[in-house]
């Protein structure tokens, strides 16, 4: 993706074959324009990329840091991008790495198997990502250079050999689809949450294990500075339905909790 004064850009792989598309905001308008083989089926999934099948029904925080989240970002919707295997890839990168070190994997994963986007989002050198057989059928140690170690390599290539059977979960049942996620060794339940709050719009998926995320949400809703998953989810039980949203209001309200502690450092694949 790129974000821009001319708009948002997205370059992806629909069923149809490569799409990159240009979203811009006119008023209450967003407008679409799409290229490459895969543009029509993204014309025709547009509207749930931006959220516009998402409903904040039975949504009533009564905790008063929500109330205001919700209240000062009225525009915060759930998407749903419908590209299962495209959202697991980079969820796959970040297990158990710091953010930064998997985004740059995952730059040069793109860069390494990816090419060029359709139409003006190519000529601006952005890449689609890979295809899934070029993945499922690369070597681990091809993905050695990338900083990615043979644990991350190894899942990344199982997702990808059943990419078919993933990109089913978008037409199941929420329960059913992160079933089917986490059937594939390496796939727990922090990446399928991760992957199925983008591709499939789950309003209350959790990531559990996740590093930052249960002192956030103690920080947040009770001035605790640390938590576990545990007290996260006891904390999150009231929004059942919604604890996604909660997690991405606290997100887009810049809510941290405190740091006590030095970063996570980089690390060698040798010692993974």
């Amino acid at each position: 993706m790129r974000v821009g004064p001319d708009g948002v850009w997205r370059a992806t792989r629909t069923p149809d074959g490569p799409a990159a598309v240009r979203l811009t905001a006119e008023g209450s308008e967003v407008r679409v324009r799409a290229w490459g083989p895969g543009a029509a089926w993204a014309l025709d999934a547009a509207p749930e990329l931006v959220g516009c099948h998402d409903t904040c029904g039975g949504f009533r925080p009564e905790h008063p840091l929500l109330r205001a989240l919700h209240r000062r970002l009225p525009g915060l919707r759930i998407a749903r991008s419908k590209a299962v295997v495209e959202a697991a890839v980079p969820s796959i990168l970040e297990q158990k790495v710091p953010g930064r070190e998997a985004r740059r994997s995952y730059a040069g994963l793109l860069r390494r198997f990816g090419e060029r986007a359709p139409g003006p989002a190519g000529d601006a050198g952005m890449l689609v990502p890979p295809r899934p057989a070029a993945l499922a059928t690369a070597p681990y140690w091809a993905f050695h250079p990338l900083g990615v170690e043979r644990r991350r390599a190894d899942t990344l290539r199982r997702v990808n050999a059943v990419a078919p059977r993933l990109e089913e979960a978008v037409h199941l049942p929420v329960a059913d689809a992160h079933r089917r996620l986490r059937a594939v060794p390496g796939v727990g339940a922090w990446t399928a949450a991760e992957v199925a709050i983008v591709a499939l719009g789950d309003a209350d998926a959790v990531s559990i294990g996740d590093y930052h995320l249960p002192h956030q949400v103690s920080w947040a809703l009770t001035g605790e500075p640390r938590g576990d998953d545990a007290r996260m989810l006891e904390l999150l039980e009231p929004y059942r339905g919604h604890r996604g949203r909660v997690i991405r209001l606290l997100e887009a309200g810049g809510v941290t909790a405190p740091r006590f502690g030095p970063r996570m450092s980089r690390q060698s694949i040798a010692a993974l």
